[in-house]
């Protein structure tokens, strides 16, 4: 049974006007007319925003892969928000054998995943080899006191600065960086804070 913790989106467990729940359908706004193709949602949680990523884009794409590591997650996913163009199923994005698993795909999506993985580094490798070439990766994280250092959160291993954030895109072939302030996406000004960063960034064909 999937359970609310503070952490996990599940709509309607929630307050709606709880604040994490509008950020996190927003980003799914976002990523709306980027995805293209087959798509993949890493860490798809509920399921909740897959399913608005299929019936919103369904004449731009093949299929939508949902993957999280739950298997409470796949179940509650697949009873609560079928869509004919979705498929879900288990998958850690850490897996090496992922790839011959589930293939590639032309459009992968990625929200609030990479603070929960201890070597973010590998992570942008495994998940770069699950993109075709030329495809989009959408990706988003909260920013903190950086790599290896606390973080508030107990769920997360760190929170990387912007910098070590932005460091993370310099072999894709263009990457676009926007700052998230409640339901709001920016590009940056040095005069706002922004507690999440969230990049559009495109592999080298």
């Amino acid at each position: 049974m999937l359970e609310y913790t503070g952490e996990r989106v599940i709509p309607e467990k929630m307050n709606p006007m709880n604040g994490m729940l509008l950020e996190h359908i927003a980003r799914y706004y976002f990523a709306e007319p980027f995805v293209s193709g087959r798509v993949l949602d890493i860490a798809c949680g509920s399921g909740y925003g897959s399913k608005m990523l299929a019936k919103a884009r369904k004449k731009e794409i093949s299929g939508l892969t949902a993957a999280d590591i739950s298997h409470d997650a796949i179940d509650y996913a697949i009873k609560n928000y079928y869509h004919p163009l979705l498929t879900y199923r288990q998958g850690d994005i850490m897996n090496p054998k992922l790839k011959d698993e589930i293939g590639t795909f032309d459009t992968i999506v990625s929200f609030e995943t990479i603070e929960h993985v201890e070597d973010d580094i590998t992570f942008m490798e495994r998940i770069t080899a699950l993109l075709n070439p030329g495809g989009t990766l959408i990706l988003s994280t909260p920013f903190g006191q950086g790599r290896g250092k606390p973080s508030k959160e107990p769920f997360h291993y760190h929170q990387l600065t912007v910098q070590e954030f932005k460091e993370l895109f310099l072999s894709f072939e263009t990457v676009e960086f926007y700052f998230q302030r409640g339901v709001m996406f920016e590009h940056p000004r040095k005069d706002r804070y922004y507690p999440i960063g969230i990049a559009v960034a495109k592999k080298e064909t």
